[in-house]
């Protein structure tokens, strides 16, 4: 165990499985090999999407509009999603067989019905903050891996801000699973490589 090192854990949540309401292929698979690398590290933070019932980025917010289509809001293009992970709904826990009891931290985001959230940092206004930079500094952590779901929203945008906050960044690809909308893997693969975030596999069995 590096003091200097910690585990960030992306959204686990049931909504985000097979069977949820914004379910991730295959997003179940990846949490036997989390609770394997958990106990790897003595700081483990897990983030938790939960939103109002009448969040701004679900598409039953917005009359005539279906999910995975995009609307302009004022802090930039939104993707509407459907309802999900609503504070208190079964959907919105832990997953129940996620096992990391030594977990330090659990961070909510997307409690602000106006504004959505996809990093563990910064709110999609870019100017909200989670107050996680400032936890894990006290720390005194400067290298954060990443895992969870979905590849290509909440854990690539919580890798690059963790950048921009000057932490080293490293996602662990067979930790995490994405959802791919219109070429969004790619993508957010190539502004990960810009800023310098690291990529690599677990090396543990699945």
């Amino acid at each position: 165990m590096q003091k200097h090192a910690a585990l960030l854990v992306i959204d686990v949540q049931p909504d985000f499985c097979p069977g949820g309401a914004l379910a991730v292929p295959d997003g179940d698979a990846i949490i036997p090999l989390i609770n394997r690398l958990a106990p790897r590290f003595e700081t483990v933070i897990l983030t938790q999407d939960w939103h109002p019932a009448d969040h701004i980025s679900f598409a039953s917010s917005h009359p005539g509009k279906q999910p995975f289509e995009m609307i302009e809001l004022p802090y930039g293009p939104q993707v509407l999603w459907p309802s999900h992970c609503v504070m208190g709904t079964p959907g919105a826990a832990l997953h129940p067989e996620l096992d990391i009891p030594h977990a330090r931290m659990i961070l909510r985001k997307g409690g602000n019905r106006l504004v959505d959230s996809y990093s563990a940092f910064l709110e999609a206004d870019r100017a909200s903050k989670t107050g996680l930079d400032g936890y894990l500094r006290s720390l005194g952590i400067t290298d954060l891996y990443l895992c969870g779901l979905a590849t290509d929203f909440c854990v690539a945008w919580s890798a690059e801000d963790a950048r921009a906050f000057g932490f080293n960044a490293t996602i662990i690809e067979d930790a995490c699973r994405a959802i791919d909308l219109n070429g969004s893997l790619a993508a957010a693969w190539a502004k990960l490589a810009a800023a310098g975030v690291a990529r690599i596999s677990s090396t543990l069995p699945a």
